[in-house]
C-alpha cells in the first residue's frame, strides 16, 4: 500500500530523510507554503503515518526546539507505519527469510546472518577506517549509511562527539523481532570508526528513529 497522493508523499519522504522537523522546515526544504505543507501533514496524522510533539526526540529539531521564546512549534515525525510505507514488500520479504531460517536452524542461525550482514557492510566500506581521525570516519559512514538506503544524518552530540541519526531502517522489522541485528550493526559501526559506540535509542524499540553516539577520542583502558 503506497501513500494516497504525490504531495503528502513528497512531504512524507522529506520527513524520512531530513528527520523530525516542524511545518516550516518542511515548507522551506520543498519551496512550499506552509499551509500547503500543514494540509499534507494534517492528512499524514489522520493515517497514522506521522506523530507530532512539542520536541523533536533527536536530530536538529531537539535543539532548535529548546530555542526562542513562547510555546514551541510543533514537531513532526514519520510513525512505524509511515517508514514501512517505504520498500514494504522488501522488508516483509525479509522477515519471513529470518523467521524460516530461525525456525528450521535455531537462533544461532540468525546470528550468524546478522554478523555476515554487518560484516558485508563492513567488508563494503572498509575504506573508512583508513581516515585520520574519529570525527572524519563518522561522517564517511554517515554517507555509507545513506547508500544503503537508512537515511542518515549528523548531529553535533555532547563532549565532542557526533550523533548518528538514522531515520529509516531497511532492516527495522526484523530488528523488532531479532535484535541480534542491531547488536551486530552496532559492533560494525565501532570496527569501522575504531571507538567503541553507544546505541542510545532504535527504531526497532519504538523511537522515532536509530541514535548512535561516536566519541571522538578512545578511552583507554586503565
Amino acid at each position: 500500500m503506497k501513500f494516497e497522493g504525490t504531495a503528502a508523499a513528497t512531504v512524507a519522504r522529506t520527513l524520512l530523510q531530513a528527520g523530525p522537523s516542524t511545518a516550516t522546515d518542511i515548507a522551506d526544504t520543498l519551496g512550499l507554503s506552509g499551509a500547503a505543507v500543514r494540509k499534507q501533514l494534517d492528512q499524514l496524522l489522520h493515517l497514522g503515518l506521522v506523530e507530532s510533539s512539542e520536541r523533536a526526540p533527536y536530530g536538529p529539531a531537539a535543539l532548535d526546539s529548546k530555542r526562542g521564546r513562547g510555546r514551541p512549534s510543533r514537531v513532526f515525525m514519520l510513525t512505524s507505519a509511515g517508514r514501512a510505507r517505504f520498500g514494504e514488500q522488501q522488508e516483509s520479504l525479509g522477515l519471513s527469510a529470518v523467521k524460516y531460517l530461525n525456525n528450521t536452524s535455531g537462533a544461532g542461525a540468525v546470528i550468524d546472518f546478522a554478523t555476515s550482514v554487518a560484516s558485508d557492510f563492513v567488508a563494503r566500506h572498509i575504506e573508512i577506517t583508513e581516515l585520520g581521525t574519529i570525527e572524519e570516519r563518522a561522517v564517511a559512514l554517515i554517507e555509507a549509511l545513506n547508500q544503503d538506503g537508512y537515511a542518515a544524518t549528523e548531529t553535533e552530540g555532547l563532549y565532542g562527539s557526533t550523533q548518528i541519526c538514522q531515520h529509516n531502517c531497511p532492516m527495522g522489522d526484523i530488528a523488532i523481532e531479532f535484535p541480534a541485528m542491531c547488536e551486530a550493526e552496532t559492533k560494525a559501526f565501532s570496527e569501522l570508526t575504531g571507538v567503541h559506540v553507544t546505541r542510545l535509542a532504535t527504531i526497532a524499540k519504538g523511537n522515532a528513529v536509530c541514535t548512535t553516539l561516536v566519541p571522538h577520542t578512545r578511552r583507554e583502558n586503565a
